[in-house]
């Protein structure tokens, strides 16, 4: 089993690990009342973290992809230095489509983050 494939069940597991109390909320008019707010420091869960934890995968993610499209086209751009603008307008797309979904997800954890706002 490679490195990558490795971390990547790591975080899986993580990940899982980390939703499971999600799962186990009341339901009806008392889930309302034992949702944890940001004034009480004691109802902190496992379920404020993962929004946190789920910006800090995604930001690592992000920077590996990005870090590999760059150093990709660099190369493709060093064999073939009389197609670099077609390669770096393709790269700049590519790079501002990661950022994009990755805004998305860095918008949609901080939604699980009662600190957030």
């Amino acid at each position: 089993m490679t490195k990558v494939a490795k971390l990547f069940a790591l975080c899986l597991v993580a990940s899982l690990a980390l939703a499971t109390p999600a799962w186990a909320q009341e339901e009806g008019a008392d889930a309302v009342a034992t949702a944890p707010t940001a004034t009480a420091a004691s109802d902190w869960s496992l379920i404020t973290f993962s929004g946190a934890f789920g910006a800090a995968l995604t930001t690592i993610g992000a920077a590996y992809g990005i870090g590999k499209l760059a150093s990709a086209a660099l190369e493709s751009m060093a064999r073939q230095p009389e197609v670099a603008g077609n390669i770096q307008t393709a790269m700049i797309i590519a790079a501002a489509l990661i950022e994009g979904f990755t805004f998305f997800a860095l918008f949609i954890c901080m939604q699980q983050n009662p600190w957030a706002g």
